[in-house]
């Protein structure tokens, strides 16, 4: 299985000078500052301390997943913050940029002038604490991680995530509610403690729409979880994560949700849809990655970093940041809101109109608490108890998943 922090300690430090000249950052015209757009009258407020933002993303920016979700986070804050700026580095991985670490990327945004910098993959955790260490007088954000929860972080250091579980919920909802089949896949990137407790938010889900408003036997559901081996594909090292999508339509699922930061699932549902086969496909990370996919997207969990990147770069520039941990629930009134929610649902266009009124109701129900699926009895999938029989998680025992749950497919740990 592929880690970062293996690879990392195999980074040569002297390709940093090849690493940043052969930046992936857009075309000049296009990498220029760009002047702030007029923030709606209501969100206008006195102009903050001018800022800088360095972001530091694992793939490109305009990936079409987690990687562009980010980086118009970023833009976001540009276009909402008098005299804020947003400098990155995007493709921050051992295979696009070999011997280069995350304390050298901080050095250089810092050199540029960066006032914050965010980090934005899990993988990246032991690089930024050592960062934040070497440079006490920067704030530092991981976006992703628990190391201020857990009392390993510097005074400079915080963490900052969205309740991404409840968006997977809703996908998981969505396939269930539109299989023919009651084949479920999933292209799953690494196996770690987020990534268990996200493919599990899916399951559950899944397994709601088919027994509580489907009205079917839970054992005749299948979820299963192919992993690649890294949040998206590395020729030679991980698994080809379009193959492992067409072996799943090859073999009977004929909904694939992906848990990966780029679309291939999507690609590959519109190759055998092309073919005559009736699949769907659910996206992951970027709200328009259904835009232009026409019948077999079914809808898209994304994050959106404006509203979490604005409000912190804010307490920054005012001198109000205190350093924490921060797992932001959405905005259940309304998931979708640009200003408001950390994490959202974009219905696609494959949706029926009867899966959506069912959503809706899901969503309303996870919103108010009348509906809380990580409740017991649920068991890990050795059959060891996760949750007693009306037991409520807390968000450490969700975090903190260590294995994937009873009923669900796919390995729980790295082999």
């Amino acid at each position: 299985m592929f880690r970062f922090r293996s690879l990392a300690a195999l980074l040569l430090s002297v390709c940093l000078l090849v690493a940043f000249g052969c930046s992936s950052e857009p075309k000049k015209e296009e990498a220029k500052t760009e002047a702030p757009a007029p923030a709606p009258a209501e969100t206008q407020k006195e102009a903050a301390k001018p800022l800088t933002l360095g972001l530091i993303l694992v793939g490109p920016y305009n990936d079409k997943g987690y990687s562009q979700a980010q980086y118009e986070g970023g833009k976001y804050v540009e276009a909402h913050m008098s005299g804020a700026k947003l400098i990155y580095l995007d493709k921050v991985n051992p295979a696009d940029r070999p011997g280069l670490t995350i304390p050298q990327v901080a050095d250089d945004l810092i050199e540029k002038g960066a006032d914050l910098i965010i980090a934005g993959s899990d993988d990246m955790k032991d690089g930024i604490l050592e960062a934040a260490a070497q440079h006490p007088d920067k704030i530092f954000v991981h976006a992703s991680g628990d190391s201020a929860w857990t009392g390993k972080a510097p005074a400079n250091l915080g963490n900052l995530f969205g309740k991404m579980i409840y968006a997977k919920m809703l996908a998981g909802f969505t396939a269930a509610m539109t299989t023919q089949t009651g084949k479920i896949g999933v292209v799953g990137p690494l196996i770690n403690d987020e990534t268990r407790r996200l493919m599990s938010a899916a399951y559950l889900g899944a397994r709601y729409a088919w027994t509580e408003v489907r009205g079917k036997d839970a054992k005749d559901l299948t979820f299963n979880v192919k992993w690649i081996g890294f949040w998206f594909n590395i020729p030679g090292v991980t698994a080809d994560p379009t193959q492992v999508a067409g072996s799943l339509y090859d073999d009977g699922y004929d909904v694939v949700i992906s848990g990966i930061d780029t679309p291939d699932n999507v690609v590959v549902a519109k190759q055998r849809a092309d073919a005559g086969k009736k699949v769907w496909a659910l996206p992951y990370d970027y709200e328009k990655a259904c835009e232009g996919q026409g019948g077999i997207c079914l809808g898209v969990p994304y994050f959106n970093w404006g509203p979490m990147f604005l409000k912190l770069a804010k307490s920054v520039a005012d001198g109000s940041y205190k350093p924490g941990f921060e797992w932001v629930a959405p905005y259940w009134a309304d998931i979708n809101n640009p200003d408001k929610s950390p994490v959202g649902f974009m219905p696609g266009p494959g949706m029926s109109a009867d899966t959506k009124a069912a959503l809706d109701k899901f969503i309303a129900e996870l919103g108010s608490g009348k509906l809380d699926l990580f409740t017991g009895p649920l068991n890990y999938q050795d059959g060891t108890p996760f949750l007693k029989a009306g037991e409520k998680a807390t968000d450490k025992q969700i975090w903190y998943m260590q294995q994937l749950l009873q009923g669900m497919e796919g390995l729980s740990s790295p082999e």
